[in-house]
């Protein structure tokens, strides 16, 4: 697909999710702090956003604060989240990354990709959802499994690796939507185009979909 080509379908593509989905949705995650959202994403690799939610709706009561996290230790954080995948690893990140954020950055979630990214648990993935959603902040698109798998379906990548998916994406898509793209993916790949028996007779994009006679 020609790079013109490409503009204007992702155009097309955000137009018609927008609609479907009554404009841009943010991500699903439940936080009420950009620490807390960031805990929430780590949380989410690999493990569904619903198991997320569940998980921190009791982590975010017992431990009110990035303090709180520091305070404790990682076998106790890990005791509020064995239903989620890794939980062992995931609260040894957690906890490494709220001392970091107390002692390297002043008790601030950082606003920067290249800061962020120094986080323990943090790649460019979870770095993306909380610079876009907490500070607007449009530095790249996350690519989870969800915008991936329509990436490819779409015809927008032949790529298989996350950050040659996110560049590509990235050259194809105004800046301003780069946030907008990623979370109307997601909403998509979750409730209509799944991994398994996609459901078309429910796509807003099957008269566009390359992957449709597949």
């Amino acid at each position: 697909m020609s790079s013109d080509k490409k503009q204007n379908q992702i155009k097309e593509i955000l137009k018609r999710l927008k609609k479907a989905y009554q404009g841009a949705p943010k991500t699903a995650l439940h936080f009420s702090t950009p620490f807390e959202l960031l805990v929430a994403t780590i949380l989410s690799a690999q493990t569904t956003d619903a198991q997320v939610n569940k998980v921190t709706e009791v982590l975010f009561k017992k431990f009110k604060s990035i303090q709180d996290f520091a305070n404790t230790t990682p076998e106790q954080l890990a005791t509020q989240m064995q239903s989620i995948n890794f939980y062992h690893t995931k609260a040894k990140n957690i906890h490494a990354t709220a001392n970091m954020i107390l002692h390297s950055f002043h008790g601030t979630v950082p606003a920067s990709m290249k800061e962020l990214v120094l986080l323990h648990g943090v790649a460019r993935k979870t770095a993306n959802i909380v610079l876009s959603t907490v500070y607007g902040i449009q530095e790249g698109i996350a690519v989870d499994t969800h915008v991936m798998r329509l990436a490819q379906r779409l015809g927008l990548t032949h790529y298989h690796e996350p950050i040659k998916i996110e560049r590509e994406l990235m050259l194809s898509t105004p800046q301003t939507e780069w946030g907008n793209l990623s979370h109307l993916l997601i909403f998509h790949g979750r409730s209509v185009c799944k991994a398994r028996n996609p459901k078309h007779d429910r796509c807003v994009l099957f008269d566009i979909c390359p992957s449709r006679s597949l």
